[in-house]
């Protein structure tokens, strides 16, 4: 990693993981401490404003109190992990949601290079809100990533009415993930290549054999041996990271930015595929797991059909 890059840690606890990066900050702070364009892209799971991540949600769930978490039950010896109850925010805490996202995206436009582009995990009940707050605060809307991915949200019958309505579902079975794709705009009048030359952004990088990088893509459940390395509840697969971090450098070159660490899985994948990335966590808990994480997830060898992201 650049210099410049290892000097972003500023007075943050940090560490470093080959070519990477890991803070333990506030990403609001560290995104508006850093220089204007520095970065290159962004790959990031966010938690919604956050609510589902403060300390006494966090504890709920840990006491299998549920909280704002809903706490599914186990299937055939398989305990299910907690899934967000998105579905119970109200008006004020959308509100809320969508004034986070707006600013989180001006401080978005700060930081990254014209042309780059930033990966947001979302899903089906609040990427409307999400995206349009993100779109509203200048970042260009470029679509979506949908993982095809069979959860367990959604699909139940009327609670407490189970038998009554055993015909009825009160919503979908959900089985796709949308991530927003979002660009900062280039500068006017400037092409997508005049981009790439000045900034190595603009674009996407083509998968491995040439071909376009796709905005469908099949994924898995996250393995038990990677949950197994690192027990976050909204763990993503590496065979689907990857893809993900290999395609939001166009060159293959620059540094990405992760600013809701989590368990570090971004960081590993980006550590995979060699590209150079900078994650920020909030929580100390996190960051001390994605310390440990970080070196694990990134050897696994997790894409057959594609060679050239798992290490060697």
């Amino acid at each position: 990693m650049d210099l410049q890059y290892r000097n972003f840690s500023f007075d943050y606890q940090s560490k470093m993981f080959g070519n990477s990066l890991i803070i333990q900050a506030d990403c609001l702070e560290w995104l508006g401490r850093i220089p204007e364009n520095s970065i290159h892209g962004m790959v990031t799971d966010p938690p919604y404003g956050a609510k589902e991540y403060e300390f006494d949600q966090l504890e709920k769930r840990a006491n299998g109190n549920g909280g704002i978490w809903r706490i599914p039950p186990s299937f055939d010896g398989n305990v299910r992990s907690p899934l967000p109850r998105f579905t119970v925010l109200n008006e004020q805490e959308r509100s809320s949601l969508n004034r986070f996202f707006f600013e989180w995206g001006k401080i978005v436009l700060h930081a990254l290079r014209p042309g780059g582009h930033v990966f947001l995990a979302s899903n089906s009940i609040l990427s409307q809100l999400i995206f349009s707050a993100i779109s509203d605060a200048g970042l260009e809307y470029r679509g979506n990533i949908i993982r095809v991915v069979r959860t367990l949200r959604g699909g139940n019958r009327p609670k407490n009415a189970e038998e009554q309505y055993s015909d009825v579902c009160s919503m979908p079975r959900g089985c796709y993930e949308p991530w927003g794709i979002f660009r900062k705009p280039l500068l006017q009048r400037m092409k997508v290549s005049d981009c790439l030359d000045m900034y190595q952004t603009g674009g996407l990088r083509r998968k491995p054999d040439g071909n376009p990088f796709k905005d469908v893509i099949h994924s898995e459940r996250t393995p038990k041996m990677e949950r197994k390395i690192a027990d976050h509840p909204s763990l993503k697969p590496q065979s689907f990271l990857r893809q993900l971090v290999y395609a939001s450098l166009p060159l293959g070159e620059g540094i990405i930015v992760d600013p809701f660490m989590g368990s570090g899985s971004t960081v590993a994948a980006a550590e995979a595929v060699g590209y150079s990335c900078i994650g920020v966590e909030r929580y100390r808990e996190y960051y001390e797991l994605a310390a440990d994480a970080i070196p694990k997830l990134a050897k696994l060898n997790v894409l057959e059909s594609y060679p050239h992201l798992s290490p060697t």
